[in-house]
């Protein structure tokens, strides 16, 4: 499982049509996509800070069961950061992608 690390306020729109993609990009690699921000939004309003907050745990919590961390797109979104900083707290493996899928580093 690879946990999909992509932006999603904003260009909700635009966002979740990549989140969509990354996510398939990773099922085309032979990995099982997590893409929490495809899922709880569905149920949680990502404007309100107590449920975006608690959509973000949960998002941590699956995070902790992914062997990697894939970061898509040129665009840093705060929520992109945070778990970013987490990952690297927590010593995942990170690897970033860029919109057009080629991967351009990654952190062991």
């Amino acid at each position: 499982m690879v946990y999909v690390c992509s932006p999603f306020s904003g260009d909700v729109v635009g966002n979740t049509a990549n989140a969509r993609k990354y996510s398939r990009y990773a099922v085309e690699q032979g990995y099982i996509p997590i893409a929490p921000h495809l899922l709880f939004p569905q149920f949680l309003n990502d404007n309100d800070l107590t449920e975006r907050e608690m959509g973000l745990h949960f998002g941590n919590v699956l995070m902790s069961h992914c062997a990697e961390v894939w970061v898509f797109g040129e665009v840093m979104s705060a929520g992109m950061d945070a778990e970013i900083r987490r990952a690297k707290r927590k010593n995942y493996r990170l690897r970033y992608f860029s919109s057009g899928l080629e991967e351009v580093s990654k952190d062991a």
